[in-house]
């Protein structure tokens, strides 16, 4: 009887340590890659397609793919690393009329739930702040864990004039489209 306690005994401990080693498993990631990341996004300007995006961006992320509803997102966006069009345009882009970088150098987008939609695919909810001006977004994302790292394809449509970005003129939407889609392709890396 007692050689049976211990084998039953063995069995939980066993057990219990298996069960501690698949959450101790769990990766999480929260560096950014910065060189692998981009933040993208098209427009019609003057009825031409029109396509760029911000150079540089920051911020904290953590992400558990056991756990994506725990997940965390902070990011900053330099406006001055605008590129779209040639020097003119983007001169333009950084004034007054539209992200007035002098004022408001940064953007910024905080996550404030993520809810996940099916295999590998999430719903993040949260706002984004563009010249003092935080605006709600959903934004569909995909993911996928690629060893030491995690890969996540997002897209969302963003109304250009909820944040007065183009003032005067440039607030006709047939001169410049009022829907701006954005692209974001985001490479964390394992804590």
């Amino acid at each position: 009887m007692k050689k049976h306690l211990r084998k039953i005994t063995q069995w939980f401990v066993i057990a219990f340590s298996l069960a501690g080693a698949g959450s101790a498993l769990a990766m999480e990631y929260t560096s950014i890659d910065v060189a692998k990341s981009k933040i993208t996004f098209t427009s019609k300007l003057m009825g031409s397609k029109l396509s760029g995006g911000f150079g540089k961006f920051s911020g904290k992320v953590i992400f558990n793919s056991d756990e994506p509803e725990k997940s965390k997102a902070n990011l900053v966006i330099d406006i001055a690393s605008f590129a779209a069009g040639g020097e003119e345009l983007q001169e333009e882009a950084k004034g007054k009329d539209w992200f007035n970088a002098k004022s408001f150098p940064s953007a910024n987008f905080v996550a404030e739930s993520v809810k996940a939609t099916g295999a590998n695919a999430l719903e993040i909810r949260g706002s984004l702040t563009i010249k003092g001006k935080s605006v709600p977004v959903t934004i569909a994302a995909k993911y996928q864990v690629q060893g030491k790292q995690v890969i996540f394809d997002a897209a969302f449509q963003l109304l250009r004039l909820d944040y007065g970005l183009g003032a005067g003129n440039w607030a006709d939407t047939s001169a410049v489209a009022n829907e701006v889609p954005v692209n974001v392709h985001l490479v964390l890396n394992q804590k």
